[in-house]
């Protein structure tokens, strides 16, 4: 839930409850003080009880309550814990209507939409996958019943146990795989291979041994010199640095960081090799959703307020805006219509620059060649001047 909130939303739930805890110490804190205060008189008071030589004469006894007495109500407990315990209960009722206000129930916006189960089971298990959560993948596709999903298995396992043993800084098996299917990935304009070669190039550079960096240089590193000669000449005058590589005009290539950026441009690269990406189908859709839903929780209560069915909607009347990273495959909205773009109904690009559907423009310029203005600027077009921009 509280991935659905912006900085300001999560700020002020965690100060609303600051000042709760707050009121709620200061109060535990004057509750104690008026205890100790009350309990320190009545101990006194029995002290001097137990001090009296009659303790049977019930004028000293009665003397001493009395004086107790007048000693409690001068304290007044009850008006030293009221100011407190107030200030309390006034924060702690505010309290569930910040909560209410930041953490909406998501709830209405809700849509009774029929889905496709077996690719809703796909889904999951390859989240599943791609966390490297196998168990619980296997164990989806068994009782689902879906044994096709396990293809992704063996994919996803072989990249987890790369990425293991880059972690523990062993970089053999990613450079095994990358060797191993070296011309496709070149056709995928990764050049992973150099970047795995270079690391293990540099951990030899830090060890000292020169004849081991020369001799590495020329069995793994020259076969790159013609196609990244840049990249090589840096790695080979890094040899002439060996023993004071912190002065080395490349030391930046000795900073930690390459293993953490290697290792996410590695798993990268590998999911694109095997047609997948890097993040999860579920993962992508649930921060999507997360993304879009204030704009849905808001078009739902207008919607309620004006007595409308939520439920009955075949298409959203407001665009849900997300940003670029979901943005996989263009789409186009008539702002003038709210129509989708569609074989039948392309976007077309007015001389102007300003792009509206096949639709709208036929609707403007009413069926003919006469001329019609723009809706968002002062120019004039005619539909025959209108490009269509794609499908």
């Amino acid at each position: 839930m509280a991935a659905i909130l912006n900085g300001m939303e999560l700020t002020t739930a965690k100060d609303a409850f600051d000042r709760v805890a707050e009121k709620q110490k200061l109060s535990f804190s004057k509750c104690q003080e008026v205890i100790d205060q009350v309990s320190q008189e009545i101990e006194q008071a029995l002290v001097k009880i137990q001090s009296v030589e009659d303790p049977m004469s019930p004028v000293d006894q009665k003397s001493i309550l009395t004086e107790l007495k007048h000693k409690l109500i001068a304290i007044s407990p009850l008006k030293l814990l009221e100011g407190s315990q107030k200030e309390l209960n006034f924060n702690l009722s505010k309290f569930p209507k910040v909560l209410e206000k930041s953490f909406p129930d998501i709830s209405k916006a809700y849509r009774d939409v029929d889905f496709d189960f077996h690719i809703v089971n796909h889904i999951i298990a390859s989240h599943f996958y791609h966390q490297g959560l196998f168990d619980l993948g296997d164990c989806l596709i068994n009782e689902a019943g879906e044994p096709e999903a396990a293809a992704l298995r063996s994919h996803f396992l072989e990249l987890h146990q790369i990425l293991e043993a880059m972690r523990i800084k062993n970089i053999e098996p990613a450079l095994k795989w990358a060797s191993t299917n070296r011309e496709k990935l070149v056709q995928n304009g990764s050049n992973i291979e150099l970047k795995l070669r270079q690391l293990q190039f540099v951990e030899i550079l830090k060890r000292g041994n020169r004849a081991d960096a020369l001799n590495y240089a020329k069995t793994h590193l020259a076969s790159f010199s013609s196609s990244h000669l840049k990249e090589f000449q840096k790695l080979i005058v890094c040899i002439m640095w060996i023993g004071r590589l912190e002065n080395c005009p490349h030391s930046e290539l000795f900073t930690p960081i390459h293993w953490e950026k290697l290792t996410e441009e590695l798993a990268r690269d590998f999911c694109n090799f095997v047609g997948q990406s890097l993040q999860s189908p579920l993962s992508v859709a649930i921060v999507a959703g997360i993304e879009g839903l204030p704009t849905l929780l808001k078009l739902a209560n207008v919607m309620a307020a004006k007595k409308q069915e939520w439920q009955a909607l075949k298409q959203l009347p407001v665009p849900v805006e997300l940003g670029k990273e979901f943005q996989f495959h263009s789409i186009f909205v008539c702002p003038v219509s709210r129509d989708q773009g569609s074989d039948e109904n392309p976007p077309m690009l007015l001389p102007c620059l300003h792009v509206l559907c096949k639709q709208s423009i036929v609707k403007l310029s009413k069926g003919s060649s006469r001329a019609f203005k723009c809706p968002y600027c002062p120019a004039e077009a005619s539909a025959a001047q209108c490009r269509q921009l794609y499908f």
